[in-house]
């Protein structure tokens, strides 16, 4: 397994600014005059600004940034030295772009965000054509200043499970597990989970994405925590199990089998290989130990500024790895009536192999 070690600022990718990522934006237009963004992460990845109301329209000679009122203050701090004017609009924004598509032959548009009415409006004012993912494909691979926000976030990640854990008693609730978990978050400096918290015990921890109840934490089981955050508006995940007592025979079996198949998948993890021979390493493990049927999801998924990114580590993806994409690799295996076992880490793709940022052990703790 080639893990390079983390010395010092990430030095695989150069930092790209907000300025030229909305000059490569222009490059790939093709046949387009324009692109309409409404995904409110890929308008914080082109123009910096974090509210959450604004449409960004990008032509060939301008790039203008529309939002209301409550950020006309904001919006023109946080895209200073993007090359975008921010411009407040009273009303709804679609009115206002509408004017701005005007005499313009063809705008693309993204139609995993875009409403049936706003497309309405828009497809009036100019002919429009599905984007097909223009702006995600840029966010794929990290800059030297996302990887840095990506491993703060993974650092206070694993910080707030450490606290978290400390604070563990017997008989606490799975919700009051989880909410003590996002306050480490918060304490750490996280703005808030990157999803809704898991910790799933004993029975619980087969559902893949259990919610938190009223179950007490209290006798011998295991016990699930899948836990993320966003800092500096980058997401981690971790999941890592943990046991009240003394494990039995097949739950130590179960866990050993999904620890291989995690590390298979990472050792399989290099730039040039297939997103989806990632998934084949961890997957055949578990067919080895007679668990193929107990993996129900895909081994993992693409991050940053939300917390599922392309690409998606599952079987017959088609992706090829390059250096600097931040990805989960996640295998887990889950027995009906006993429980489940995830073992989840954020890791990176680096010119010669990968590194795994989340720093917390991965054995079976036992509590």
């Amino acid at each position: 397994m080639k893990i390079s070690p983390r010395a010092g600022p990430p030095a695989n990718c150069s930092s790209m600014s907000t300025r030229s990522r909305i000059a490569t934006v222009r490059e790939r237009l093709g046949d387009l005059d324009g692109l309409l963004v409404t995904s409110l992460p890929n308008i914080r990845y082109l123009t910096g600004f974090t509210g959450s109301n604004a449409i960004v329209l990008i032509t060939r000679r301008k790039a203008v940034l529309f939002t209301d009122p409550r950020y006309t203050l904001q919006s023109v701090a946080e895209t200073a030295g993007s090359g975008i004017q921010a411009r407040t609009v009273k009303g709804p924004l679609e009115l206002t772009v509408v004017k701005k598509l005007k005499g313009l032959r063809k705008v693309g548009f993204e139609s995993g965000t875009i409403g049936y009415a706003s497309w309405e409006h828009f497809a009036k004012a100019a002919p429009l054509e599905p984007s097909k993912g223009l702006v995600e494909s840029l966010r794929l691979v990290k800059s030297e200043d996302e990887i840095a926000a990506i491993c703060a976030s993974v650092d206070t990640n694993s910080q707030a499970f450490t606290a978290a854990i400390g604070r563990f008693r017997s008989g606490m609730s799975e919700l009051d597990l989880a909410a003590e978990i996002d306050y480490q978050m918060r304490l750490l400096g996280a703005e808030k989970p990157a999803f809704e918290t898991i910790v799933a015990f004993k029975a619980n921890s087969a559902l893949p994405h259990a919610r938190p109840g009223a179950a007490k934490i209290d006798r011998n089981g295991l016990l699930l925590i899948d836990m993320g955050s966003f800092r500096g508006g980058y997401a981690s995940d971790m999941t890592r199990c943990l046991h009240l007592g003394a494990p039995a025979v097949k739950t130590r079996q179960l866990y050993r089998a999904v620890l291989e198949a995690q590390l298979a998948a990472i050792d399989a993890v290099r730039p040039g290989v297939k997103a989806g021979s990632i998934d084949k390493a961890a997957r055949g493990t578990l067919e080895k130990h007679g668990l193929a049927k107990a993996f129900v999801h895909s081994t993992g998924h693409g991050l940053g500024l939300e917390i599922h990114e392309t690409p998606r580590i599952g079987k017959g993806d088609k992706t090829k790895l390059a250096a600097g994409m931040a990805i989960t690799i996640e295998p887990g295996a889950y027995l009906r009536g006993h429980g489940g076992v995830r073992i989840e880490d954020t890791v990176l793709v680096t010119p010669t192999g990968v590194e795994i940022l989340t720093p917390t052990p991965k054995q079976l703790t036992i509590l």
